[in-house]
C-alpha cells in the first residue's frame, strides 16, 4: 500500500475542519543515545524530527468527528517507522489518562513497526503501558475505535489496534504482529493484509481513506449514548393470520421461506446501523449471526439477531463480544433469536460450539444493561435460548420455541414419522404456549 498519510494528515482527514487540537505535551527530557547509549541513535531522532516536523512517533489531540468530540492519537511512520519507545509511552498515557478525565472516546489511528530496538526491553515494556491504560479506558466505560493504517504491526497491533472494541482498516494495509522482515521466509504476504484480518475476525471492516471520516461519525455517536432503558420488541413483520393453531402449524410457519428474516427487522427497527465482524479468535458467521449498534427512535440500541441457519460457534462468540461490549457502554441490547439450532458438524465441534455456547450463555446472563429478545423464526432448542434474555423475551406469531425439533424429538422416542405432527402438540411449541408456562413474557402481534 503506498498512500502512507502523515500523523497530521490523517487527523486532518478524519477530523471535522479546524477542530483538531494538540494535547499539551509533557514528554521525557532524551538521555543521550537513548537508555542503551545506542550508538548513533541521537542521530537518528534528530532525522526524523528533521524530516517529519514531530518530536516523536505519535501526535495526539482532541477533535470532533461528526460533532462527537474524540481524543486522536495519530502514529507518524515516518518518524523511525512509527515506533514506540519510552517517550511514545508518555504521550500515550497522557492521551488516554485526559481521555478519561473528559470522558471521551479514544481512536488511535495507527502505523507502526513495533517497539524501539534502539530502546531494547524498555520500549517493548510500553506494551504494558498502553494496555493498562487502554483497559482504565475500559473499565470507565468509554469507547476505543481503532484505525489500522499501512503497516499496522508489531505490538502496536496487538494492543492499540486488536485491542480497541471496533477496528476499521484501511484497504490493502500491512496488518499482522509479524512485520515483513520478521516473518518466515515463505510466509503468504497475503495473510497479513486487512483483508486477511477481516476474513479471520480480527477486524470490523475495511474502509477507504475518503470514508473513514464518515464512518467514525456513524460509529462515535452511536457508541457514547448510554440508556437504562429496555429496547422495545420489534413490531412484527410477519404472518397477520393469527397465532397457530397446532404445535406443527407453528413450525410450518417458523419455516416458511416467506417469512421475513433477520435484515428485514433489522432494517425496519433502525434508522440506521453499524455492523461489528468477528469474535476476535479467528472466525466469522457472516450468515448466521448479524451483530452491532443502530438507532432507534433516536437512541443507541445494540443487536445480535440469528438468520435462520444453524448458528456456528464464531457466530456465538461474536455474539458473546457485542453484548460485552454494550453492557461497558451502557446500551441496551436486542436480540432476535431464528435458528434450526447449534451448527453440529465435526468442524463445528473443533471449532469449540460447546464453550461458545456457553460463553454466550454467561454473557446475556451476566449483562447489566437490559437485554431484550423477540423470537422472529424457529427456536432451536440450546443453541437459540443462549441469545433469549431470561424475563425479557417476546415472540412473533410465525415462531416457535422448543427443546428439540419435533422430527428429532420422535425419533428418539422411537416413534414413526407420522408421530412428528402429534408431538409438536405435545411439546407445547406455539407462541402461546410459551406465554402460558411463562417461558416468554408475551407474544407481538399487528
Amino acid at each position: 500500500m503506498s498512500d502512507r498519510h502523515s500523523a497530521r494528515e490523517i487527523a486532518a482527514l478524519v477530523a471535522d475542519d479546524g477542530t483538531f487540537a494538540e494535547l499539551p505535551s509533557s514528554i521525557r527530557d532524551p538521555r543521550p543515545d537513548g537508555p542503551l547509549a545506542w550508538p548513533g541513535y541521537d542521530t537518528s531522532r534528530a532525522r526524523a524530527a528533521e524530516r517529519t516536523g514531530e518530536q516523536e512517533s505519535v501526535v495526539c489531540g482532541t477533535a470532533r468527528i461528526g460533532g462527537a468530540r474524540a481524543v486522536l492519537i495519530a502514529f507518524e511512520f515516518g518518524f523511525l517507522g512509527g515506533s514506540l519507545g519510552e517517550r511514545t509511552g508518555d504521550l500515550l498515557e497522557a492521551a488516554y489518562t485526559y481521555a478519561r478525565e473528559h470522558r471521551l472516546p479514544v481512536v488511535p489511528l495507527v502505523a507502526t513497526g513495533g517497539s524501539r530496538m534502539q530502546e531494547g526491553m524498555l520500549a517493548l515494556t510500553q506494551l504494558q503501558r498502553v494496555a493498562r491504560q487502554s483497559a482504565l479506558t475500559r473499565e470507565a466505560g468509554l469507547a476505543q475505535v481503532a484505525v489500522v493504517r499501512d503497516p499496522t504491526t508489531g505490538g502496536g497491533w496487538a494492543t492499540l489496534g486488536a485491542g480497541a472494541d471496533v477496528v476499521l482498516a484501511l484497504p490493502g494495509a500491512q496488518v499482522g504482529f509479524a512485520g515483513s522482515r520478521v516473518r518466515p521466509a515463505d510466509a503468504d504476504p497475503a495473510a497479513y493484509t486487512a483483508e486477511a484480518q477481516l476474513a479471520a475476525g480480527a477486524v470490523d471492516a475495511v474502509v477507504r481513506p475518503e470514508e473513514l471520516r464518515e464512518a467514525l461519525a456513524r460509529w462515535l455517536p452511536l457508541l457514547t449514548s448510554p440508556s437504562g432503558t429496555p429496547a422495545p420488541p420489534p413490531e412484527p413483520l410477519g404472518d397477520s393470520a393469527g397465532l397457530p393453531g397446532t404445535g406443527w402449524d407453528a413450525v410450518r410457519r417458523a419455516r416458511s421461506p416467506r417469512r421475513p428474516r433477520a435484515a428485514a427487522y433489522l432494517d425496519a427497527y433502525f434508522t440506521h446501523r453499524v455492523a461489528i465482524s468477528g469474535d476476535r479468535c479467528g472466525g466469522t458467521d457472516p450468515d448466521g449471526v448479524l451483530c452491532g449498534f443502530g438507532e432507534h427512535e433516536g437512541r443507541t440500541v445494540a443487536y445480535a439477531a440469528q438468520t435462520g441457519t444453524a448458528t456456528r460457534p464464531a457466530g456465538y462468540r461474536t455474539a458473546a463480544r457485542l453484548i460485552r461490549l454494550a453492557d461497558r457502554l451502557g446500551i441496551p441490547v436486542l436480540t432476535l433469536v431464528d435458528t434450526p439450532g447449534a451448527a453440529n458438524d465435526a468442524e463445528a465441534e473443533r471449532q469449540g460450539a460447546g464453550a461458545a455456547i456457553a460463553d454466550l450463555f454467561v454473557a446475556v446472563a451476566g449483562a447489566r444493561t437490559p437485554v431484550t429478545t423477540l423470537v422472529i423464526g424457529e427456536g432451536g432448542s440450546g443453541g437459540a435460548l443462549a441469545l433469549a434474555a431470561p424475563g425479557n423475551t417476546w415472540a412473533t406469531a410465525d415462531s416457535y420455541f422448543s427443546v428439540i425439533a419435533p422430527e428429532l424429538a420422535a425419533a428418539i422416542l422411537k416413534r414413526p414419522p407420522r408421530e412428528v405432527e402429534p408431538t409438536a402438540d405435545q411439546l407445547r411449541i406455539r407462541p402461546q404456549d410459551l406465554v402460558e408456562l411463562g417461558v416468554i413474557r408475551g407474544t407481538v402481534q399487528p
